[in-house]
């Protein structure tokens, strides 16, 4: 059986965290700041965690991460 090739763009973008949980940048944060509140822009910089049902999808993408 071939080895599964991992997706370099989700390899980039998301990492598995030890309990497999799998983390993400939030989104939003990069332009058209000045309309976003100071503690918007503040909770955007921590990252968040994929939701389960997507988790599924990204268990092909990243097969060995």
């Amino acid at each position: 059986m071939p080895k599964v090739k991992t997706n370099r763009a989700a390899a980039k973008r998301f990492k598995k965290t030890a309990s497999g949980k799998i983390k993400h940048k939030q989104g939003f944060a990069r332009h058209i700041l000045s309309k976003k509140s100071a503690k918007r822009k503040r909770q955007l910089r921590k990252s968040a965690y994929v939701s389960s049902a997507d988790q599924k999808k990204l268990k092909y993408l990243l097969p060995y991460g």
